[in-house]
Order: structure tokens, then C-alpha cells, then sequence
């Protein structure tokens, strides 16, 4: 029975891994679970799961006393760190979205588990840091994002040496056939309206600008050690196929399945195993056809903007990142205009300092203020 903790589990990511638990009671177990602020749906799968450790991290929430029975419960980030480090834990799965996540990520490691890691921005805002910590644990780290872990089963015992270039899917969101003239008129429930995925909203705003494949491009360059010219992405409208591995003799590998995020997140909590289960079901004979194409630069710019600013690395991803959580917060509220995310990224960059090598504290800090201060004068940056 491996024992699991679920960071975010009332989240998309959490609410497919209690799929996978639930369908296979005789092999996980969650120990410990956070959430944000939904402590109902917290304290529902404490009940059914029987979870022994419960943390909200916002440390202004006001639990439903009513609710808790005799549920052990904690508050803020402190606290869940500190649960990651003393508890029996043989993996955790980190699907807390944005920069929230990195310290979980980093406490894992230090405390030699297994990280399953859905997190991206941890890679993006301190691949350099979670590479050094690696290498001093014995921590695995197991890619959750469908695309990644695509690469990773692929990629087997291969060498670095034997691959050509690493091919990342995207299925273009829903503009991905929008006319640019219209790109003027488009509202947030347009953008929230994924053709293909089922997602939070953060990650489908993501998936509509390409600022989610830029950061996968970055978790990759990362987790696969790869150089940024060895990696590149393609619109493929279905999500079949979630990613190519080319070898250096010129064969291709490829994953396929209906687009699901259960089977990789199963694949990262039973990693070496492919285990029976019935979880997804690909019939290749009902399949569409498996067309690509290539990214427009005119039709997603901010891929193009930040993959850039990861190859350029250093504080840079830090400030894209902390720009494009403001810019998404104002968009959500219909502030600003969904053109507007990338015009708010693209003066930040230019306008902030990058630096080499930063610390833990540096990008901590920076994120925080930089989300802070694009988010209240964003006018300012916008004329």
C-alpha cells in the first residue's frame, strides 16, 4: 500500500488522482491532503478516504466547525511543509497551482520522497534549485503534466545522447481557428470554453494564450536536461498523441490515448510499473485523424514571448510568471482584455531587471511583489 499526500486535491489534478485512488483502494492510500480554501470538499474526501491529516492554506479561512467530527486539521503553509517532512509519505503529488507550489516541491525533495510533480511553475521559477536539491536526495521526480510524462514513458532507458529533439503537443485552445480580427472581442467565458481539456481556470487561460506550453517547454528543459533547441511544440487539435521523442538515427516515439489526465497520474504513482486498470479506454479505430500544425506567432505571441524568457533564464521566468497570475487575475475579473495578458507580460519584461542564478529568497520575494505590483497599477503599464 503506498502511502500518498494530495497537495490541491480539490483541484482538476486532485479530482482525477481520487479517481485513480478510488478505483484502486487496495494500492493507495492518501495520508495527507491540502486544500486552498474548499474545506467542504476537503472534509468530504477526508470522510470517504479516511485522511488522517487535513491542511487549508489560507490562513483566512474560518473552518466550518460543524464539519470537522474529529478531523485533524491545520492552517497556512507552514504547517503543510511541516506535515510533508514528518509524516510516513511514500510520494506526494504537488497539484497546487502557480508559484504556491514551490516550497511543497522543495520540502519533498529535502525530505527524500517522491515527488509526483503537476506543478509547473516550480521548474519554471527554480529548475536550477530543485536540479541541485535532486541531486543531493533520493527523491524521484515523476512528471505528471500528460506531455511530460508522454516523454518519460517514452523516453525509458534511453540516453540524452541518443535524442534528437522532444516534441510537446498542444491542442490550441479554443482560438486556435478564431480569426485574428476578433481576437478584440474575445470574453472570458470564450477563453474558459476548452475544446478539449477540463481544467481549472488559471490552466485554461493558460491553454488559450500557449503560456502553458511555454512553461511545459521550460519543465522540460529541466526535467530531461535538454537544451531549448531540442525542444519544440505543435498544435495537434485532438490530444491524442501527447508528445513526440525523436532519436538521434531519426525513428519516432510517440504516447497515445483519449485525453485524460488519470493515466498519467496513475503512470507517476505506480512508476516503473504500467499496472491493470481500467481507466482509460483507446480505441484506434474510432480514433480522428492525427493531424498537426505548426504555432502562429501572430496567434499565440506569449509562447513565443515566454519561451524566450526561459531560455534566457536567470530571475526572468520568476517575473513572467508573477505578470501572467496578475494578468489572469485581472482578466477573470474583466479588468483587462484577453490581448492584454500579453501586452502586460511583454512590458514587464522589458521594464524589470533580470539577475543570474537566483536564491530561494530572491524568487520568493520577487514573485510576491512583482505579482503585487502588476496587479494593482497595471494601467500604468498598459498605455
Amino acid at each position: 500500500m503506498k502511502k500518498i499526500a494530495v497537495l490541491g486535491i480539490t483541484g482538476s489534478i486532485g479530482a482525477s488522482t481520487v479517481e485513480v485512488v478510488r478505483a484502486h483502494p487496495d494500492k493507495f492510500q492518501i495520508v495527507l491532503a491540502s486544500a486552498h480554501t474548499n474545506q467542504k470538499k476537503l472534509f468530504k474526501l477526508a470522510q470517504e478516504f479516511h485522511i488522517d491529516h487535513l491542511v487549508i492554506t489560507s490562513l483566512e479561512a474560518n473552518p466550518d466547525s460543524h464539519l470537522l467530527d474529529d478531523l485533524r486539521l491545520y492552517f497556512g503553509e507552514k504547517e503543510l511543509l511541516q506535515l510533508i517532512t514528518e509524516l510516513d509519505i511514500d510520494i506526494v503529488l504537488n497539484a497546487i497551482t502557480g508559484a504556491a507550489g514551490l516550497l511543497s516541491s522543495l520540502t519533498t525533495i529535502r525530505a527524500q520522497k517522491d515527488l509526483a510533480l503537476a506543478n509547473k511553475e516550480s521548474l519554471v521559477l527554480a529548475g536550477h534549485l530543485i536540479k541541485k536539491e535532486m541531486q543531493k536526495s533520493r527523491s524521484r521526480l515523476l512528471p505528471v503534466d500528460s506531455e511530460h510524462s508522454a516523454i518519460f514513458q517514452c523516453l525509458a532507458s534511453h540516453r540524452n545522447s541518443e535524442i534528437k529533439k522532444v516534441i510537446l503537443t498542444a491542442s490550441g485552445g479554443p482560438f486556435r481557428t478564431l480569426p485574428l480580427a476578433e481576437f478584440s472581442k474575445i470574453t472570458v467565458a470564450q477563453t474558459l470554453a476548452h475544446p478539449t481539456w477540463s481544467m481549472g481556470k488559471k490552466v485554461t487561460i493558460d491553454s488559450a494564450t500557449m503560456m502553458n506550453k511555454a512553461l511545459e517547454v521550460i519543465e522540460a528543459h529541466w526535467l530531461f536536461d535538454l537544451p531549448y533547441e531540442r525542444i519544440e511544440a505543435v498544435l495537434h487539435q485532438h490530444s491524442i498523441i501527447h508528445s513526440f521523442l525523436q532519436f538521434a538515427d531519426g525513428s519516432i516515439l510517440a504516447q497515445l490515448s483519449k485525453p485524460t489526465m488519470k493515466l498519467p497520474i496513475l503512470y507517476a504513482l505506480t512508476h516503473p510499473q504500467h499496472i491493470e486498470a481500467d481507466i482509460v479506454h483507446t480505441d484506434i479505430l474510432s480514433l480522428p485523424p492525427l493531424e498537426f500544425a505548426p504555432l502562429e506567432k501572430d496567434r499565440f505571441p506569449l509562447f513565443f514571448l515566454a519561451r524566450k524568457c526561459g531560455e534566457t533564464g536567470g530571475l526572468l521566468p520568476t517575473i513572467m510568471n508573477a505578470v501572467n497570475e496578475a494578468a489572469i487575475s485581472l482578466f477573470l475579473a474583466e479588468k483587462i482584455h484577453y490581448t492584454d495578458i500579453y501586452r502586460l507580460i511583454a512590458a514587464a519584461l522589458e521594464k524589470e531587471n533580470n539577475i543570474e542564478n537566483p536564491d530561494l529568497e530572491t524568487i520568493i520575494t520577487t514573485n510576491t511583489e512583482i505579482h503585487q505590483k502588476y496587479l494593482q497599477d497595471y494601467k500604468e503599464y498598459l498605455n
